[in-house]
């Protein structure tokens, strides 16, 4: 009792034993911010590998060149792959400008309006003018691809003209090209050509573009048809994928001409054509290409095999193909060709028109084509018809049974099962 009372009135005692866990340890004291100056060590007293703290931007103390290993492995890599990226279409686009600045004067002098931005620029014989910049002649459809254009001519609708050049820019792919066409001969090694097609007007001048005088009254235009045929001039190294890949080329015969070179070839469906459109001019400009001529063909026929008869409307354009040279000065010997061909058209208006022996054999050649593709529709009409007819067959089996009782479906049924029977065993009798 005398101890109790002593704990109320605040006097000390022993806590008990069994309640020392309990007891409340002292409460920490903070330690002093000021660091005893003899507990901090010195700059010169740290552990060999320790890093000193340092700001987060001053990257070049906590990193060392050890720790970019694979960062200078790839770096490398990219840059090559920059470099190479920038050397091919900047060669590619040297490659297309040379052929604009070689071919853009005699563009110019046979067409009115030379280049995609529709100014016109024309050169008359004897008179200077300012030729048309190169950029503005071509259009760069991809880093491989460049594009011209020209309008505004007499018996030629207008020109489109695709300059095709290896895939410089991609290392990879540009290896590859290579590597596959020296193993494989099917394979076509890269090369850089050209692909210019003429537009024929054909007599829809008033059309497309009708000719009016100062005074608006509409001008009398010659007439610009000429018969619809196919000839070509090819090199023998690209005669199989030539006719191989077009179809107008597949409907031709081939045949060796006196007057051209031993390593061309004629494509044509009669010879008196080969015989109006072979002039001297021509033959010599062919001669004077060499192995840059590719080919070059006139036709009224699609390049892809019709499918429809009225893909088969005759379209009539002229196409030449040719290889570009190593530079500028190199298109002295496919310059003359490309002349004879932006005048080809007024050859054919003059002089393609033969005699009716020869183009009712050119006919005959369309009409078989023609009455192919007429049986061709006429089955697959027939086929539609017959399933039609089975799809209406099946619904009106269908209603009936659906308006029949179980018996009656089930007698319905044997009926067929047994016309299914005896026309099986009239077919193995036939065929007995």
């Amino acid at each position: 009792m005398a101890g109790m009372f002593k704990n109320v009135f605040g006097s000390q005692a022993k806590p008990d034993d069994d309640f020392a866990d309990f007891v409340e340890a002292p409460n920490p004291s903070p330690a002093s911010l000021l660091a005893d100056s003899t507990t901090v060590p010195a700059a010169n007293t740290l552990a060999p590998n320790a890093v000193p703290y340092t700001a987060w931007y001053r990257v070049w103390e906590r990193t060392s060149l050890s720790d970019f290993k694979q960062e200078a492995m790839i770096m490398p890599v990219i840059l090559v792959i920059v470099l190479f990226h920038l050397w091919g279409t900047r060669k590619n686009r040297q490659r297309a400008k040379a052929w604009a600045q070689a071919h853009t004067p005699s563009l110019q002098k046979e067409f009115s309006v030379v280049g995609f931005d529709g100014i016109s620029r024309q050169a008359a014989e004897g008179v200077s003018v300012e030729l048309a910049n190169p950029e503005s002649v071509l259009k760069e459809k991809s880093a491989s691809e460049f594009a011209a254009y020209a309008t505004g001519r007499q018996n030629t609708a207008f020109l489109d003209v695709s300059l095709k050049m290896p895939k410089r820019y991609n290392p990879i792919t540009y290896v590859m090209e290579y590597g596959l066409s020296f193993f494989f001969e099917s394979w076509e090694p890269p090369v850089e050509k050209y692909e210019a097609l003429l537009y024929a007007f054909d007599g829809k001048e008033k059309d497309l573009v009708p000719v009016l005088s100062k005074d608006a009254t509409p001008v009398k235009v010659p007439s610009s048809t000429y018969d619809g045929f196919i000839w070509a001039v090819v090199h023998k190294s690209h005669m199989r994928k030539f006719r191989n890949d077009r179809y107008d080329a597949s409907i031709t015969f081939s045949k060796d001409n006196p007057k051209l070179p031993s390593w061309v070839t004629v494509m044509t469906e009669s010879a008196e054509i080969s015989d109006t459109l072979l002039t001297p001019e021509l033959i010599q400009a062919i001669e004077q290409a060499g192995n840059d001529f590719e080919y070059l063909i006139v036709t009224d026929q699609p390049v892809d095999r019709p499918t429809k008869i009225e893909e088969t409307t005759p379209k009539k354009r002229i196409e030449l193909a040719a290889n570009l040279a190593s530079s500028a000065t190199g298109y002295n010997s496919t310059l003359p060709l490309f002349n004879q061909f932006l005048r080809l058209s007024d050859k054919l208006v003059a002089s393609a028109h033969f005699r009716a022996e020869v183009m009712r054999k050119v006919r005959n050649v369309r009409e078989e084509e023609i009455k192919k593709l007429r049986r061709v529709e006429e089955e697959e009409k027939a086929e539609e018809r017959r399933i039609a007819a089975e799809k209406i067959k099946k619904e009106e089996r269908e209603r009936l049974l659906r308006g029949m009782s179980a018996d009656e479906q089930r007698k319905f049924l044997d009926r067929e099962a047994q016309k299914d029977q005896r026309r099986s065993m009239k077919r193995s009798t036939r065929k007995g």
